[in-house]
């Protein structure tokens, strides 16, 4: 299983990213996809996430900013950020699940700054 995360960068505060995740391959059956970051010196923590239909939950700090799309029955995820702050420096990752495991992809950086 591969996952490709991408569209991270540099921003300033307030500033928009769309981040992009697709699995393969495709006929690898999988019942989520979801979003972590982790930032320097702390614990990789998930962002949001997003199962088969296209159903969703976010932690805390990611609801009414971030916005997460896509279809795990589709092998892809996008994670729209915006109003980005300089806490949300960090390396994000996509993750793919299924019942028993889980597996990770490369990570994409995201610096906000200030």
């Amino acid at each position: 299983v591969q996952l490709q995360a991408s569209g991270g960068g540099l921003v300033q505060a307030g500033g928009s990213l769309r981040l992009s995740c697709a699995v393969s391959p495709s006929t690898f059956s999988i019942n989520a996809i979801g979003w972590y970051r982790q930032a320097p010196g702390k614990q990789r923590v998930m962002v949001a996430l997003i199962g088969r239909g296209g159903s969703v939950t976010y932690e805390d700090s990611a609801e009414g900013r971030f916005t997460v799309t896509g279809d795990a029955a589709e092998h892809t995820a996008y994670l729209q950020m915006n109003n980005l702050k300089p806490e949300d420096t960090a390396v994000y990752y996509c993750n793919a699940m299924r019942i028993g495991s889980q597996y990770w992809g490369q990570g994409t950086l995201v610096t906000v700054s200030s």
